[in-house]
């Protein structure tokens, strides 16, 4: 059995390398099949990571409240949520005296528009600017200092007109100098600038999402806006008590904010573990598409596939007779074939590993963006490669097998 099929493999391998042009365009659809399916698998898988580290960045055993529910949504926003009464900053001063799973809260406000950060003839637009306290970076596992410190609770109190910046608009103000006590305009008023934020690890890009974070005291934000009411908070619960904490932390805003005993929240609670779901849901979605796309091209592969091998067995009908004449039997000639389809379609199965996955491990250094080959993209691609030779092969194998000796012997 073992020297039939190394004999059938020789032939195949022959026989590719005799028709090196022919096998290659045969194959083609395959190779850009495969080659989908790779860089598709690549992208998901350093986007994966980088948001599970996003994520995870936030900090363990740690939740955000908001009125409005977060994550991906389909069509526009019930009468309900419309309707939502904003979270308040007692809400969360709440949550932290009567939830005793709650090791920490973190409350934000937030301005009714997006900020400009000024600094001399630069600026930054789109900046995630709040008001918030000190506790920020006690909850926050991805405020770590770059330069300088946080603000302190006298400096609050005080409504003082300090900020810490994220790491990537300090450089896109100040370049690699350290900005601490620099004055910057942010959305039109003036503020020192007493630390900086590091980069988090992760994010959306290579090396991690821009870091456009402004934070100022939360009084001083309350002073310059006092009509903003968007509030939200993140909570940190005690070590294995997230699950606690939550239900503690929805049980006492259904309270406070009169909710019905049979009416859903009037608010939002998201978890990390809920993110990632969230965001698996998505990568999920992205590749059932990829496998509809990539089916295409493969499509288009065995189809040629199919072609050729009905060709190729047209051009060998005397060779087929003769191996009849000498004893070969119909399941010989019909794994002869079927090996020559599958050794063809893999192959191409293997050039689009190749290639794409040199391109896919190149694309971090072209574009910046985060990409990671995974096996499974790989084992895949050759496994359906290998597949279409094999269903696309069986029709001119067993044409091939089914062929009358004599005939065949014949045949000019």
């Amino acid at each position: 059995m073992t020297r039939a099929f190394n004999e059938n493999l020789k032939l195949a391998l022959d026989t590719l390398a005799e028709h090196k042009l022919r096998s290659f365009l045969t194959v083609l659809g395959v190779v850009i099949g495969v080659g989908v399916i790779i860089i598709v698998g690549s992208l998901l898988a350093g986007f994966d990571q980088s948001v599970m580290e996003e994520i995870s960045g936030y900090g363990a055993d740690t939740a955000f409240v908001s009125r409005w529910p977060s994550g991906p949504r389909i069509g526009r926003m019930s009468k309900e949520e419309r309707t939502r009464k904003p979270l308040t900053v007692e809400d969360g001063e709440a949550v932290l005296e009567e939830c005793p799973a709650v090791k920490s809260v973190a409350v934000s406000l937030f301005p009714n528009r997006p900020a400009t950060v000024r600094y001399k003839d630069e600026e930054v637009t789109g900046s995630d600017y709040r008001g918030t306290f000190p506790s920020f970076v006690e909850v926050y596992a991805n405020a770590a200092m770059k330069y300088g410190r946080f603000f302190t609770e006298a400096e609050n109190e005080h409504r003082q007109k300090v900020v810490v910046i994220g790491e990537s608009i300090s450089d896109a103000l100040f370049g690699n100098l350290n900005p601490v006590g620099k004055d910057i305009l942010v959305d039109g008023s003036t503020f020192m600038i007493i630390g900086v934020f590091q980069k988090p690890k992760g994010g959306f890009g290579g090396g991690g999402e821009e870091d456009r974070r402004v934070a100022v005291p939360y009084y001083t934000l309350h002073k310059i806006y006092p009509y903003a009411e968007e509030h939200g908070f993140r909570i940190q619960a005690n070590p294995g008590q997230l699950d606690l904490a939550v239900d503690q932390v929805r049980d006492l805003l259904r309270r406070r904010r009169n909710v019905p005993y049979n009416a859903p929240d009037s608010f939002d609670i998201t978890t990390s573990q809920q993110a990632m779901e969230q965001f698996h849901a998505i990568v999920g979605a992205v590749a059932l598409v990829t496998v509809v796309l990539s089916s295409i091209g493969l499509l288009v592969g065995g189809v040629g596939v199919m072609n050729i091998m009905l060709v190729s067995v047209t051009e060998r009908t005397r060779e087929i007779g003769v191996r009849k004449a000498i004893g070969a039997r119909r399941g010989d000639i019909m794994w002869q074939f079927l090996l020559e389809a599958m050794t063809l379609t893999g192959m191409g199965g293997l050039i689009g590993v190749l290639l794409f996955g040199g391109i896919a491990m190149l694309l971090p250094k072209l574009t910046g963006m985060s990409t990671a080959v995974p096996l499974w993209a790989a084992a895949a691609g050759l496994i359906v490669a290998i597949s279409v030779g094999l269903i696309f092969g069986v029709w001119p194998a067993v044409k091939a097998a089914r062929l009358d000796p004599v005939e065949a012997l014949r045949y000019e």
